[in-house]
């Protein structure tokens, strides 16, 4: 590594966030007893994925009272955001997390539509051209040479090849199942896939076992099923559920025989969708400031009906919104502490499986780097991706401008998938910047002998809740669709409830959430 990198440390605010676990709530809950207060219509917690769907949703809808979206960072977009790095005399825009979108199917309008408005898609319904993700999309490397595709053909035996056309075969059966109500076994967004009791009994048994019970032994498909666990889900292959990891082959893939949905991609990932999102609640949205105490109103308290939301701002300020509908767009284990009536809820029901949702954290790297270091085998690609690797490898943020030579960003992925994801959380906290250079160039170096004379600079962004994890049970524990299920005038919406953090997934949470607050104003006789 280079005597003296450049380069930092980022990610969300952790001490802001952990205010909401170490602070002194109570004497905060007295405060908002004097604390100035505004009334609105519908108030939206969490400006990620979900919560700016939320948003852009009820507009587009034609709601048009009063509207409040309070995110605690700074930016907004969570897990989808991207960054600008100026580099080589260019502003280069890199993801700091998701970076791709599988094109949708025809069935799932709502998001067909956002992406008609953000020009991702024609009249017709065909993909822009230039969104598709460009020629050549991915490569591995493999005893010391880069291969095209993303399965280690190079040395495989007669037996690993029939292995994977078997399990190709199994995942294409899926494809075509449908149940009693001609429902897909497995589709998104999830909610629409079935839920007849075989299928769901694929959620009791972990994937290795599942693998290891249909007598598939290939250490190369066993590390491609590994690959696709970490890559969308942050865990090893014997902690996901067999249902997550058929769902991951099959989900995108429309019918039997052909291809899996082609990718949209951008070159900061996903963050022009949430940018996209925000511009339709642009005016109504408040960053930097914590929601700490989310609770109705009953008779005999100020305003009944209504629902308060205790804020917190950086200066340590308390204020409060009063809202008739209030959409909780948070993480689980951030929303239980902030609904003190959902705490309540999981806790006297046994079926709430409160423990399922555990979280899986991530680093993502950004490399200036000033030239393209050697590679020996097949050309550069979009994704590129190291056989044995603990890493995800990287992708080219200037694959899709076609710029194949010169400076380039690298956008490098790792997941912390240990057994246990609190550990890996310290140790995320724990390592420095230097410890993640040394990582990171570690791993890139075999397939790159020269990289490190070829960087410029490495931004390392921790993320230390990236995404929920399906592990084994996670879809019967507490029985999915009650975990939705609203509190009153409170209602929910993230991936986490779908169990898979997907932009796809959490676009559809803000969307129903949203569906069902316009469903309620309307009921409630209040003014849309």
């Amino acid at each position: 590594m280079p005597a003296r990198l450049e380069g930092e440390l980022g990610g969300p605010a952790l001490r802001r966030g952990h205010a909401l676990r170490d602070g002194d709530l109570d004497a905060r809950r007295a405060a908002l007893a004097t604390a100035p207060s505004r009334a609105v219509d519908v108030a939206i917690l969490g400006a990620g994925a979900a919560g700016l769907s939320a948003g852009w949703r009820l507009r587009r809808k034609g709601f048009a009272g009063r509207l409040a979206l309070v995110e605690l960072e700074e930016a907004t977009g969570g897990t989808a955001r991207g960054g600008v790095l100026q580099h080589a005399g260019r502003r280069y825009r890199h993801p700091l997390g998701a970076h791709y979108l599988p094109l949708p199917g025809e069935a799932n309008v709502p998001l067909r539509t956002l992406l008609g408005e953000l020009g991702a898609l024609d009249g017709d319904g065909r993909p822009a051209e230039h969104l598709l993700v460009r020629a050549p999309q991915e490569r591995i490397f493999h005893r010391g040479f880069w291969y095209p595709g993303d399965y280690p053909y190079a040395g495989a035996s007669a037996e690993d090849l029939a292995e994977l056309g078997r399990f190709e075969a199994l995942v294409e059966r899926y494809v075509g199942l449908r149940d009693g109500a001609g429902r897909r076994a497995f589709s998104l967004p999830l909610r629409t896939s079935s839920d007849d009791a075989e299928l769901l009994a694929l959620d009791r048994v972990d994937a290795e076992t599942f693998l290891a019970s249909r007598g598939f032994r290939s250490p190369r498909l066993h590390w491609l099923c590994d690959h696709a666990c970490r890559d969308d889900y942050g865990l090893g292959l014997g902690a996901t559920s067999a249902w997550a990891l058929l769902f991951y082959f099959a989900a995108r893939v429309p019918r039997p025989g052909s291809a899996s949905a082609p990718f949209l991609t951008w070159p900061d990932g996903n963050a022009p969708l949430v940018e996209h999102l925000e511009q339709a609640v642009q005016g109504d949205l408040r960053v930097g400031a914590l929601a700490f105490d989310v609770r109705s109103m009953d008779d005999g308290d100020e305003d009944p009906g209504t629902v308060r939301i205790g804020l917190v701002d950086a200066a340590g300020d308390v204020s409060a919104l009063r809202a008739r509908r209030v959409i909780v767009a948070l993480p689980r284990f951030i929303a239980r502490r902030v609904v003190p009536a959902l705490a309540e809820r999981e806790a006297a029901d046994p079926t709430a499986a409160r423990d399922a949702f555990r979280y899986g954290p991530w680093v993502v790297a950004n490399l200036a780097l000033r030239d393209r270091p050697r590679g020996r085998g097949a050309p550069p690609a979009w994704d590129n991706v190291i056989y044995g690797s603990p890493s995800l490898g990287y992708v080219s943020a200037t694959h899709q401008r076609g710029r194949d030579h010169g400076p380039t960003v690298w956008t490098w992925y790792y997941a912390l998938a240990g057994a246990d994801e609190r550990a890996e959380r310290e140790r995320l906290e724990a390592a420095t910047f230097e410890d993640w250079a040394q990582v990171i160039l570690s791993d890139l170096t075999p397939a790159h002998p020269d990289l490190a004379a070829q960087v410029a600079r490495v931004d390392v962004w921790r993320w230390g809740h990236a995404m929920v994890q399906p592990r084994v049970g996670f879809l019967e524990g507490g029985k999915r669709q009650h975990r939705a299920a609203p509190l009153g005038a409170i209602h929910f919406a993230h991936s986490d409830l779908s169990g898979v953090a997907l932009f796809e997934e959490a676009f559809d949470q803000g969307v129903r959430a949203a569906d069902e607050v316009l469903a309620a104003l309307t009921a409630d006789g209040a003014a849309t």
